[in-house]
């Protein structure tokens, strides 16, 4: 089966087989990444500015802020949930969980 991505409303939101599935305004906790200098970035997203599939993988890179050191940037690619192959749905993963941005593959 074939999963579609967008961005929706300037970056607002993430349709997986159109439907919206992930809002920006989450709270993102990142560890291993390149963001800021922060060991534990907490990153206030404000914006998708690249969504793709990796495999049944719903991945995106979020433009935001480190609100602990105000650093502002673009994240890596992180995981914002699994599609189900046998039945399609979009299984998202908790944002507020703490998350290490995906090795490039693009």
């Amino acid at each position: 089966m074939t999963t579609s991505v967008h961005q929706l409303d300037d970056g607002a939101w993430i349709s997986v087989n159109d439907t919206r599935v992930m809002p920006v305004s989450n709270l993102w906790r990142l560890r291993d990444h390149d963001f800021c200098r922060c060991d534990l970035a907490d990153v206030l997203a404000e914006g998708f500015v690249e969504v793709g599939v990796d495999v049944s993988n719903v991945e995106a890179r979020i433009a935001g802020q480190c609100i602990i050191c105000g650093a502002s940037g673009v994240t890596g690619w992180l995981r914002m949930g699994a599609v189900d192959p046998e039945t399609d749905e979009f299984r998202a993963v908790v944002p507020n969980s703490v998350h290490q941005p995906c090795l490039p593959s693009r």
